[in-house]
């Protein structure tokens, strides 16, 4: 146990070695400076009654908003972006861990010490994944408190959504462990990822495009993809209906179906294991 958590502790030692721990939380920062410095409200009795977005004044038929209603409006949209920016940054982050830890020397030492090649592994990914829900708590936390601080009101699943989004960047990460383990290159695990990313995305539309196809078996392949991928469509809906659901219950309950989550989570499993299979046979 306590060489799993030394080499948790020497992921952490190593980012902020090279750079890698500041440029992540300064990109983070730098959204929430934009975000802090560009949204400007004006209100009157607890009522919006004008704002601005980037400089420009933003003008409300009536003369004044419920702010209640239009927070969380605002929150649940912006809850899609920041699921997009906490996963592309988590996975640019983390995505060095294994091809670092298989270079030559590196891996050396690691396997000198008194701990099997598979804890050692999942330890890389048990840190990774620290380290993005740090960063998910930063950058969603800072942003929930600046509107609370601009606006007087707080929607907690603003906050809470970051745990869904933490739960895609677990599955993206043990893909881009599994790939990382197999090219050893930091730059194939990124492109590999966000290639994943972008592709499941697109079959969440695999009813329409599997309808489109001329053979059946082109559209059997299609629907069989679906459910072997991670559904980031689903994933990314289902943040957004996590934080609204204030406002619409039914939405939530809509959304938040448990075969995305749970072939999403058999995804992610089973590229761990199979990441951890291959580490414990490769000759180093």
């Amino acid at each position: 146990m306590k060489a799993f958590v030394a080499s948790v502790e020497d992921v952490f030692r190593e980012a902020s070695a090279r750079w890698t721990l500041l440029a992540y939380f300064a990109l983070s920062s730098l959204f929430i400076l934009i975000f802090a410095f560009a949204v400007n409200l004006d209100i009157v009795d607890g009522a919006l009654a004008g704002a601005k977005l980037f400089g420009r004044s933003v003008e409300f038929r009536g003369g004044s908003v419920d702010l209640d209603r239009l927070v969380l409006g605002f929150e649940s949209g912006f809850s899609a972006f920041l699921y997009l920016v906490g996963t592309f940054l988590a996975v640019f982050a983390t995505a060095h861990l294994v091809p670092r830890l298989q270079e030559k020397g590196t891996v050396d030492l690691y396997l000198s010490r008194p701990v099997g090649r598979v804890p050692l592994l999942l330890s890389r990914y048990a840190a990774g994944l620290l380290l993005s829900a740090s960063n998910l708590l930063y950058l969603i936390g800072s942003i929930w408190i600046i509107v609370i601080w601009k606006t007087k009101v707080a929607h907690p699943r603003f906050l809470l959504g970051g745990g869904v989004i933490l739960f895609a960047i677990a599955a993206l990460l043990a893909f881009a462990f599994l790939v990382g383990v197999v090219t050893s290159s930091t730059g194939v695990s990124i492109m590999a990822t966000y290639g994943v990313f972008f592709f499941s995305a697109l079959l969440a539309g695999h009813d329409r495009i599997a309808a489109a196809l001329s053979k059946e078996w082109q559209a059997k392949a299609v629907n069989g993809l679906y459910w072997i991928f991670p559904k980031t469509a689903e994933l990314g809906q289902a943040v957004v209906a996590f934080v609204s659901a204030g406002a619409a219950p039914q939405r939530l309950q809509q959304s938040l179906n448990v075969w995305p989550f749970a072939t999403t989570a058999a995804f992610g499993a089973a590229c761990l294991a199979l990441a951890s299979l291959l580490f414990r046979r490769k000759d180093f």
